[in-house]
């Protein structure tokens, strides 16, 4: 029998021993190293603990300045990162920039505002209860994405508001062997702000190798009146050209929910389980707040969407007009993409300016 690893964690072996290390880096021990948390005697907790000295939470935190960018974690592997926390304050989840880099490579392999890396894309808090994402109160973001990494990993945070940003944060890893055949980590954030008129949203598009995709959350305002998710998700793969090789049926229906996600009392239904969710519902407010805006994910986890050469995944934007016909509508539609792939990997899109990814 092969050792184990360590990687691929779950109750039927959680009993199994095994020679990986544990490792967790956080503002109480930026490197990681062995038998080193706590030792800071400058930090953001310094001024509250001066009465009882070193070892008592004086580093829990980092500001980034405007404009800069901080290097959350930098990791020799071979190895993978198991679970990451962090909190901030909401108004800064679309202007700080995540982003993730493997094995040494120039461009990032993660690029998201942090909001919407963690299901929360505007800058309300929502919980979310999944598998690999959960967001508790008050804003404590977790990811148990498996990330693994053979020569290093990277995180950084950048900061591109004009206010200084405080943030807590917390990456479990583990120092062992990775197989061949685990691909790398991906995710990636797009705006259609609006769609335009009888076009759809890409969420994903030009990637190029072998790999699985593995997830979505979108941030969708609607605005227009009626029922607005009739549009399909579709995967086109491997070559497919004018029609895709996947098409679903409906936007509610790709993200498990049914007929509109209405209630028999004519209202919405949120829900967020452990691979599918409709889980933010913000309303009108009758003044400054008002169009409907929702938050929904979709994880394929247990049925990733594999492809051998390429990929690009598109939605439409689709309602209901006169005489029961369809509606091209323009919504702002944000979107994360999530998968997992050989590198190298094609470059991301550039990222949008803070004005076009700014929740107005």
């Amino acid at each position: 029998m092969d050792r184990f690893n360590g990687l691929n964690m779950g109750l039927g072996n959680l009993p199994q021993l095994s020679d990986a290390k544990t490792r967790s880096i956080s503002p109480e021990n930026f490197t990681g190293s062995k038998g080193s948390g706590g030792m800071a005697t400058e930090g953001t907790g310094a001024g509250c603990a001066r009465d009882l000295g070193t070892g008592w939470k004086v580093s829990p935190s980092v500001e980034i300045e405007p404009g800069a960018t901080f290097t959350m974690a930098a990791i020799e592997g071979p190895g993978a990162i198991q679970h990451i926390w962090l909190t901030c304050f909401p108004a800064f989840w679309r202007n700080l920039i995540f982003r993730l880099y493997w094995d040494e490579e120039d461009e990032p392999s993660v690029e998201v505002p942090v909001g919407d890396f963690f299901c929360n894309g505007w800058q309300e808090r929502s919980n979310v209860n999944s598998f690999p994402v959960a967001v508790n109160p008050a804003g404590g973001m977790n990811s148990y994405w498996l990330m693994p990494f053979r020569k290093a990993a990277k995180i950084t945070m950048e900061n591109t508001s004009a206010e200084k940003a405080v943030i807590y944060y917390q990456v479990n890893y583990t120092l062992t062997e990775v197989p061949e055949n685990m691909a790398y980590f991906h995710a990636q954030w797009r705006r259609s702000n609006p769609v335009a008129y009888k076009e759809v949203h890409t969420i994903l598009d030009e990637v190029k190798g072998k790999g699985h995709y593995v997830g979505t959350y979108l941030a969708w305002q609607v605005n227009n009146n009626g029922w607005w998710g009739e549009g399909e998700v579709k995967f086109f793969m491997d070559g497919d050209q004018e029609f895709p090789t996947i098409c679903g049926t409906g936007t509610e229906d790709y993200f498990g929910g049914a007929w509109n996600w209405e209630q028999p009392s004519g209202q919405y239904s949120t829900y967020s389980t452990a691979f599918l969710g409709m889980h933010q519902l913000i309303k009108p407010d009758g003044l400054y707040r008002s169009q409907q805006r929702f938050g929904m994910y979709r994880w394929h986890v247990l049925d990733p969407i594999r492809f051998e050469h390429d990929l690009k995944v598109t939605i439409q934007d689709l309602g209901w007009r006169s005489d029961h016909r369809y509606l091209p509508q323009q919504s702002d539609i944000a979107s994360t993409a999530f998968w997992y792939q050989s590198e190298p990997h094609s470059r991301f899109p550039d990222l949008p300016d803070n004005d076009s990814r700014e929740v107005i």
